[in-house]
């Protein structure tokens, strides 16, 4: 049986929704392109004569030693300045879930699917690679990450006039990689589990919830909260990151109606998103990538030397074959047993240039590799190695395949932005907001778009 025109892959969402993607993209693409200067100037002062100056930075220990917090420079940016990425990564993910396109199991089986394909199959070309590897089965994870402000980084570089679909596919894919890299690391990567700091942290936790759910915005009641809810998850010994995506998960999306009439707007995520997405995208992850890209490669033979390593060679395989071959292969297995067929215009080509943007894994997988190799150890350098590579390698198969399609890109933006009538939405989406499903989240709203009834907050 045909698909219908519902049973599309890579359909338009809603206007909403489609310019709120758009605006958070902007503002990542920027975040990404301060990605790229922080690993570049960190890779040219590991490898100058300077190199002693680098690592004495980044070795700095600077905090309170009482509180078991006089961290190195670089370990302060992996735990503290990460934790903020992952706040907004989970507020992100939050309203994905709650108004986004992950609240409709239709539009959300794709997106899911193919971040779980793109994790598990880099995964096990990795452990493939490093069957009896002497250890170095302790690194599976790392070329699982896909890292959206590099990926856009890129995009913005190579000038392509990527569909709304597919921009806002990709960011969704993301956000869902990034909750899946964050219980890989809570799970596989807490060495020490202390239970008391960890029970302690619901205080501050609940404390945090109960005011942001009450629009309590005033920064010197959360602010020391969620400072004393890291503390304590750092003391745990699950990595601190966590408890960045904790404080995200109490933050409402949509505000109550019975809080303030039929137009009572959205919740305090979108507050939070405007005020820590600036700070993450251009300070939190600018700064991690100098202090964890900051690697001496020792010319081409130290290159080659660390490319023998099964390690690099199992993360450069994983993550431009092994991200390829997973979310095109989930993408290709949603369409099968869901009989959907892609969107007009889109081909498969399209799928498998998006799969290899989904190759450029960084600051997530920068980040796992410390976890599991310890920070300044032999093998870190070569992780840091294999994942330079690899996301350099599926970014530039990326671009080669993506400028091909981009002709058909530039007409595909074209009917986006045409908007002949004037009314401030263009024509391509008149018919797309008011279609079952499609509408993005409005107060009134039900999660399925149906009859209105008061939203509590969540």
């Amino acid at each position: 049986m045909p698909a219908t025109s519902s049973a599309r892959l890579f359909g338009r969402g809603s206007w909403s929704e489609a310019s709120r993607i758009a605006s958070v993209l902007r503002k990542e693409t920027v975040g990404g392109v301060l990605l790229l200067i922080g690993t570049v100037v960190a890779l040219v002062w590991a490898n100058s004569p300077w190199a002693g100056s680098y690592e004495s930075l980044r070795d700095l220990r600077v905090g309170p030693s009482s509180l078991h917090l006089d961290l190195p420079l670089g370990t302060w940016a992996a735990d503290g300045l990460l934790a903020i990425f992952f706040f907004v990564a989970g507020l992100e993910l939050k309203r994905e879930f709650v108004a986004g396109d992950l609240r409709d199991a239709r539009r959300a089986a794709l997106p899911v699917a193919a971040a779980v394909g793109g994790m598990a199959v880099p995964a096990l070309l990795y452990v493939l690679v490093n069957l009896g590897g002497g250890g170095a089965l302790g690194g599976w994870a790392i070329p699982t990450a896909t890292d959206i402000a590099f990926a856009l980084a890129v995009l913005a570089v190579i000038s392509t006039h990527l569909p709304s679909a597919l921009r806002t596919f990709l960011l969704t894919l993301a956000v869902v990689d990034d909750l899946l890299a964050i219980m890989i690391i809570a799970i596989f990567y807490t060495s020490a589990l202390a239970v008391t700091p960890l029970l302690l942290a619901l205080i501050p936790l609940a404390l945090f919830g109960f005011l942001v759910q009450k629009r309590i915005r005033s920064w010197w009641l959360l602010i020391p909260l969620a400072v004393v809810t890291w503390v304590l998850v750092h003391e745990s010994g699950v990595h601190a990151t966590v408890a960045g995506v904790l404080l995200a998960f109490t933050v409402p999306v949509v505000r109550s109606q019975a809080a303030g009439g039929p137009d009572a707007g959205p919740g305090m995520a979108e507050h939070f998103e405007h005020r820590f997405r600036p700070v993450s995208a251009g300070v939190a992850v600018p700064v991690f990538a100098f202090f964890a890209a900051g690697v001496t490669v020792g010319g081409l033979s130290g290159l080659t030397e660390s490319l023998t390593d099964r390690v690099a060679l199992g993360i450069v395989v994983g993550l431009v074959l092994g991200k390829a071959i997973g979310i095109t292969l989930a993408t290709w297995l949603v369409s099968r047993f869901t009989r959907a067929e892609l969107a007009d215009d889109l081909s498969w080509w399209d799928v498998v240039g998006l799969a290899l943007l989904g190759g450029i894994g960084f600051t997530v997988s920068l980040l796992i590799g410390e976890l599991a190799f310890g920070t300044g150890s032999e093998r870190d350098e070569h992780v840091k190695v294999g994942v330079l590579v690899g996301t350099l390698t599926a970014a530039l198969l990326a671009t080669v395949l993506l400028r091909a399609r981009n002709r058909i890109y530039q007409r595909m933006e074209l009917e986006e932005t045409s908007d002949v009538d004037l009314d401030g939405i263009p024509d391509a989406w008149d018919d797309v907001d008011d279609r079952p499903g499609n509408r993005a989240a409005r107060p009134g709203d039900t999660p399925s778009g149906g009859a209105t009834r008061p939203f509590a907050d969540s």
